[in-house]
């Protein structure tokens, strides 16, 4: 089982360049980093997880230039969104940005992609909160037309794009329906979100990793009804704490992955957070 880790790094945490380094000194899979541009003061929307919203939240640095910088200073370290808010970017820029970090990091990217859960945020991106999926997938397919290996227009119902050069292309190949960086979704089980997943990813990106023995199944009922190869199907836990036997759970699930939650902290912190999660590598 690969093991990766996801921290919000800020202004006041660890640096990417560190935590990149040692993770890949230390033999660990991958880094993902989580996405909010703001946290807007007036806020009505509940914190999911329950309580005050933690200060990183509204301290996160911009996943794609940390990525950038971690992935100037490893070769083997695998680079991930956890999540990208995707319906809050313009997917011209966004197919842009994700295509220049696979392509310098020669195709080391996972494209995490989500709709997130801050009302006041979206909308502050111009998002109407109730059509932030459908935009998200019209986003994604625009993105997915300027990464077509030919001119590609596209005409959605958000957004549209003329056929183009859009230079450069992603590094891993087209696969099924999906094209570009390895996508992941992240989501609360359902049918709908499993609908999109066999449709648009390579697989899900659940948080935490519970109740995993009753949704794989029906990801992979769906996944195959898409028509879809069921070894092709990739399920990655996402800010896991990892306790004893946690992860043997997961490995007869047939989870390959697994990324442990860091704390958004100073460089010693982590380090000893890193020593202690050494014991599951």
């Amino acid at each position: 089982m690969r093991i990766a880790t996801t921290i919000f790094l800020t202004d006041r945490t660890i640096t990417p360049v560190r935590v990149a380094r040692e993770l890949e000194q230390r033999g660990f899979a991958g880094l993902y980093l989580p996405e909010h541009t703001h946290i807007p003061v007036s806020r009505d929307t509940p914190y999911p997880a329950g309580g005050e919203l933690p200060d990183e939240y509204g301290r996160t640095l911009d996943p794609f230039v940390a990525l950038g910088q971690a992935a100037a200073v490893t070769e083997r370290l695998a680079l991930g969104t956890g999540i990208t808010l995707i319906a809050q970017h313009d997917p011209i820029d966004l197919a842009k940005q994700a295509a220049t970090l696979d392509h310098l990091s020669g195709g080391r990217l996972t494209l995490g992609i989500g709709y997130g859960w801050n009302v006041e945020e979206a909308a502050d991106h111009g998002v109407e909160w109730s059509t932030r999926r459908a935009l998200g997938s019209d986003r994604l397919a625009l993105m997915r037309a300027l990464w077509a290996d030919e001119p590609t227009s596209y005409e959605g119902e958000f957004a549209s794009v003329r056929a183009s050069h859009a230079y450069p292309k992603p590094v891993q190949k087209p696969r099924g329906p999906v094209s570009g960086p390895r996508t992941l979704i992240g989501g609360a089980a359902g049918p709908k979100l499993f609908e999109r997943i066999a449709r648009e990813a390579d697989g899900w990106l659940p948080i935490g990793g519970r109740g995993l023995a009753e949704s794989v199944p029906k990801l992979r009922a769906a996944w195959e009804e898409a028509g879809r190869d069921p070894q092709h199907l990739q399920v990655v836990p996402y800010a896991v704490r990892p306790a004893p036997g946690k992860l043997e759970y997961y490995a007869e699930l047939g989870v390959e992955e697994v990324v442990l939650q860091l704390p958004p902290a100073e460089e010693a912190e982590v380090l000893r957070a890193l020593d202690a999660f050494a014991a599951y590598l």
